[in-house]
């Protein structure tokens, strides 16, 4: 059985300028960017179980170019260079509010990233999936790139997956509280779903079981493994898109505007549509101050300091070992 790991670049709220993975963490002993860390973590496994681990990115149309560089400038971090291939995300043309194309500068149609569930649909575009099976890849994780305490092989995941007979699972954490924005497991229609903490009603959020803890509290954090079969499949369905409302910047009569309100709607898959597919899911429930130190905002909540301490501290805890 061959193990892969699949990170996605995704936009960031950092007010950094340039991929997420770019991004230069202080953590201790020396700052490391995220690209940096995780593939230090891919090495550590690879030593560990002796093989060399496939590693997937998705990049976008906007950021697909500085990623490469990235990567090239800093000599790959000194993994495998055949064993990393980079593919580019779909993309949906941006409405403003009256249903009408938004412009760029040269007058062109502007396009965004449509969402990350575009994932399965993109593999299959740019041949990847034909590449896992040339590798005889069997289980595959597609993970989120800002968790820096991402585990990139989880043997116990993938070996309860197998004896629970399912084809696809995720790694959960317990939500912190009923307001914690992370999108939360459920059933739909008898199927296993997520919801999004916006869609989440505020008395289901809040609801508790008879030992207090929440009713929809097992957290999403964008751990997910899937099977070769169920990737092959979900690529060839076509997964509903959500409705974003944000603000973009649009030209007009050859004059940029910056709205100071969301003014346009951006059309995204999510990663998650997916699970609706599949009668099961298992489900592996971490610990949060092991898995998932999540760098989203430049402060406050999942930010560079929240996240550099819970790597630090796992850190410390190694070394004491």
């Amino acid at each position: 059985m061959q193990w892969l790991l699949w990170l996605v670049v995704n936009g960031t709220r950092l007010g950094h300028n340039g991929p997420k993975g770019t991004f230069l963490v202080n953590i201790k002993p020396e700052s490391k960017y995220i690209f940096e860390i995780l593939a230090n973590t891919l090495e550590t496994a690879n030593k560990k179980y002796n093989t060399i681990i496939p590693w997937y990115i998705m990049t976008s149309k906007e950021n697909n170019k500085d990623t490469i560089s990235f990567f090239e400038e800093h000599s790959y971090f000194n993994y495998p260079k055949d064993s990393i291939k980079f593919f580019i995300q779909g993309e949906m043309p941006l409405l403003n509010e009256d249903g009408e194309f938004l412009l760029d500068e040269t007058g062109k149609i502007q396009f965004a990233s449509d969402g990350n569930g575009s994932i399965y649909r993109s593999m299959k575009n740019n041949n990847i999936l034909e590449d896992m099976k040339k590798r005889n890849i069997q289980w595959i994780y597609i993970c989120s790139v800002d968790n820096i305490l991402l585990k990139m092989v989880e043997p116990t995941l993938v070996g309860l997956t197998i004896k629970e007979g399912n084809e696809i699972a995720s790694k959960t954490i317990v939500k912190r509280n009923a307001k914690e924005k992370v999108g939360v497991f459920c059933l739909r229609n008898n199927k296993p779903s997520v919801i999004e903490y916006s869609e989440l009603p505020e008395d289901m959020a809040e609801k508790v079981d008879e030992n207090n803890n929440l009713v929809f509290g097992e957290s999403h954090i964008m751990c997910n493994l899937f099977s070769l079969n169920a990737l092959e499949k979900i690529a060839n369905i076509k997964l509903p898109y959500h409705i974003a409302h944000k603000k973009i910047a649009y030209f007009e009569n050859g004059f940029k505007i910056e709205p100071n309100e969301p003014n346009a709607y951006k059309m995204e898959s999510f990663i998650f549509d997916a699970f609706a597919y599949f009668n099961d899911i298992t489900l592996l429930r971490g610990k949060r101050e092991e898995d998932f130190a999540p760098i989203k905002n430049k402060e406050g909540a999942d930010s560079p300091e929240t996240a550099i301490e819970l790597y630090n501290n796992i850190q410390k805890r190694i070394s004491t070992y």
